[in-house]
């Protein structure tokens, strides 16, 4: 494939430009200001190494001179028998400040009335993925996307109604290439304590995992550009965590991703619903993740890790004994016997 046309520049300018790059700013306006650039769009290749927060960057990066306003923003939403949880999900989509350029919602062979939800809703876009896995209905949707943006969240996902308005605004940071929000749960007595216990430790998790920060697919986003980049790098194993594969193969491409919580969304607990080996299988993942990326930094989750399999126990109560209709803790919840367990998407993979 032939490169794209970019200008050329001697070393005293790309000093220039990797200096405005790593210090947050709009490169793509500065150089076209500087060197009188018509276009909208700037393409530049770097190949540098930073000890500090990069590594290399030696791939196309396609930086946009556009002002936030300007950006579009996709919404990508993977369902697989979601049909109690996607109307409030598609109805906070449907209350943003902001509305989103598209929303797009992928079916990964639903046999409820998910599809018929969706598609009861004239903004949406429901595409089909017959491969089973979450990682393949991830990957369609955003292959599909034509915004700049690709906002991801789950079907128990309820953003909030600044949620479009804030990417953009965290987006017009042209150094910025992924970034993840702070969560809430809305399905759980005491959710004060649990909200400021799960912000504590993913504040945690961000100091300590720096550049690979793993981005969580509840609630996050990427450029276009940069999916365009890693799509072919990312996997399709059925033993990891997909949002932390793709915030890997991110990372270790050079590009920028960060914890932001002025992106807020509030999540459903129900990974509390499952049994307590389930439970620690499914958080055990995380660091298997990148264990199978060859990445020492996976000790720093392990504290983390350890404290929330032994939380199950108070965890699974203040869930499962949560009374939606009193938005308090009902013993008639705790003891009511479940109707089943839902299937664990990181494991249910073709």
């Amino acid at each position: 494939m032939d490169a794209p046309h970019r200008k050329s520049f001697g070393n005293g300018r790309w000093l220039i430009l990797v200096i405005l790059y790593y210090r947050g700013l709009s490169v793509a306006d500065s150089v076209r200001v500087k060197w009188h650039f018509t276009e909208r769009k700037l393409f530049i290749s770097l190949n540098l190494y930073n000890t500090g927060q990069s590594t290399i960057i030696g791939h196309e990066i396609q930086l946009m001179a556009k002002h936030k306003q300007n950006l579009r923003v996709s919404i990508v939403i993977p369902v697989y028998n979601e049909a109690a949880t996607i109307a409030d999900c598609l109805e906070a989509i449907a209350q943003q400040t902001v509305k989103p350029f598209e929303v797009i919602v992928v079916d990964n062979n639903s046999s409820d009335e998910t599809v018929k939800i969706a598609e009861s809703y004239y903004f949406v876009k429901v595409i089909h993925e017959p491969r089973q896995g979450v990682v393949y209905a991830r990957d369609a949707g955003f292959s599909y996307a034509h915004g700049d943006i690709i906002g991801r969240i789950d079907a128990d996902t309820v953003i909030a109604e600044n949620w479009v308005e804030t990417l953009k605004e965290i987006f017009a940071c042209s150094s910025i290439h992924g970034v993840s929000g702070s969560v809430s749960y809305h399905d759980v007595a005491l959710a004060r304590v649990a909200n400021w216990f799960d912000q504590t430790l993913r504040r945690y998790l961000a100091h300590r995992l720096g550049r690979y920060l793993g981005m969580q697919g509840a609630n996050m986003a990427i450029r276009r550009c940069v999916w365009r980049a890693v799509k072919q790098e990312v996997c399709n194993a059925k033993d990891m965590h997909e949002d932390l594969d793709l915030s890997i193969h991110c990372a270790e491409m050079g590009f920028r991703n960060v914890y932001d919580e002025r992106l807020v969304a509030s999540l459903s607990f129900r990974q509390a619903g499952s049994s307590f080996i389930g439970f620690a299988q499914y958080v055990m993942l995380n660091p298997h993740t990148y264990a199978r990326h060859y990445l020492k930094i996976r000790r720093q989750m392990y504290p983390v890790v350890a404290l929330a399999i032994l939380s199950f126990l108070p965890i699974k109560i203040v869930y499962k004994g949560f009374d939606p209709a009193t938005q308090r803790f009902s013993m008639y919840k705790l003891l009511e016997v479940p109707e089943g367990r839902r299937v664990n998407p990181a494991t249910f993979v073709d």
